[in-house]
């Protein structure tokens, strides 16, 4: 794939990035006039890694047609955030409350999910490179019919972290990655990661095989074999210690332009 006529290899790749949306009267000290209208948040931390691995951040509305998106993209980054709503994988409907996400950007958004799972399905179909990153994976994995972990259950690893500041992750969250995998080629045989989570796959989607653990047995990366697809439980945007990530969907994405 080539952006217009340029020739392969002497332009950046276009790597593009999910996120959600809301309503402006959240924003503290906004003008209220504003206050009913939308507006659509992408984490900065993304595009400033993206852009110094020598990629071109593409933030991505619900309104960007996948399908029309993925002539153009080089790689795709769907990123964190809320549950994946129930519905889309079999899961306890009775969790699912009333309140708009447009007022509340934690709770379940269809329309995310929808759109998130439409851009899987068409990067797949166009062998474009997928990377999932915490909600991402989830999301992945749900794309090609795979199940949840609703709630995980208290246990020897500490995955859904305090309300403490950002870090690199605690000594006991060390992922041991499956020889041969692309993790366990970007990290070794293991890696300790930070963890913001309490769901987590529970049965792979179709083609999807788990390539990291903790040692408590929860999936903390998958992969699709034979292509550019990778997911991870943890938010390598948010990495103050050396995490390749990033930097390799933007060098999958190079193979394509």
């Amino acid at each position: 794939m080539t952006a217009g006529n340029a020739t392969p290899g002497t332009v950046r790749p276009l790597i593009g990035i999910t996120g959600r949306r809301f309503r402006l009267g959240l924003v503290s000290g906004l003008d209220q006039r504003y206050g009913h209208l939308f507006a659509d948040a992408f984490m900065s931390d993304f595009s400033d890694r993206i852009a110094s691995a020598g990629g071109v951040p593409v933030n991505l509305p619900y309104d960007a047609d996948p399908e029309a998106l993925c002539h153009w993209l080089a790689g795709v980054v769907v990123t964190g955030g809320q549950d994946v709503h129930p519905a889309c994988w079999g899961g306890d409907l009775s969790v699912v409350g009333e309140v708009d996400p447009r007022d509340d950007p934690m709770v379940h958004d269809p329309d995310r999910d929808a759109y998130e799972i439409a851009l899987v399905h068409a990067a797949l179909a166009g062998g474009i490179p997928v990377l999932g990153v915490c909600r991402g994976l989830q999301i992945l994995n749900v794309a090609l019919g795979g199940t949840l972990i609703a709630d995980l259950p208290p246990g020897s690893v500490e995955h859904l972290s305090g309300s403490g500041p950002i870090t690199d992750g605690a000594d006991d969250h060390k992922v041991t990655f499956t020889p041969g995998s692309i993790a366990e080629r970007l990290f070794g045989a293991s890696a300790v990661t930070n963890s913001w989570h309490h769901q987590a796959v529970d049965r792979c989607g179709t083609g999807l095989v788990v390539t990291g653990r903790t040692a408590d047995g929860v999936v903390e990366a998958v992969e699709l074999p034979g292509s550019a697809v990778l997911g991870v439980q943890w938010h390598p945007e948010w990495m103050e210690r050396e995490d390749p990530t990033l930097d390799w969907i933007v060098a999958e994405g190079n193979r394509r332009t």
